[in-house]
């Protein structure tokens, strides 16, 4: 499995002034803690579609930040030289999810066709393979307001 990004270095590097640069893949999402109600940034890959940002978790539905914007949707983004408040709607879905997983295999065909073969799926996953994957999975579509 991939290791998460460093929010520490992406952090930094967003603050040094490399968000054009480390945003066109990665950026800062701060939820509120669902015990602590503190500020917590994770540094996530995303997909940009029609203004939207699309978020996929890993963990699905148990990573942390995950479980805080279903808990508390409003969110803050950091993305290349831009932030923003926005709202967070979390999907659990298989066919929601298995289309943002086509998405980015289209976006990223080599990058995504090998995460997915790390996680035992075939290089050209078909539908059925991704939706059976997707159930694992979670999603956010994180809208400006």
């Amino acid at each position: 499995a991939m290791k998460p990004p460093d929010v520490r270095m992406f952090k930094t590097l967003y603050q040094l002034g490399f968000g054009p640069l480390v945003g066109r893949l990665v950026l800062l999402l701060t939820t509120t803690g669902r015990k602590s109600g503190l500020p917590r940034t994770t540094a996530l890959q995303y997909e940009e579609v029609d203004g939207a940002i699309y978020l996929g978790s890993s963990k699905g539905p148990q990573a942390d930040w995950f479980k805080n914007l279903a808990a508390n949707p409003n969110v803050t983004v950091r993305v290349k030289s831009r932030q923003f408040s926005g709202m967070a709607e979390a999907v659990t879905d298989p066919v929601r999810v298995a289309d943002f997983l086509e998405l980015r295999l289209r976006r990223h065909p080599r990058m995504i066709g090998a995460m997915l073969k790390s996680e035992g799926l075939s290089a050209k996953p078909d539908r059925a393979e991704l939706e059976t994957y997707a159930g694992k999975l979670a999603l956010a579509i994180i809208r400006p307001i």
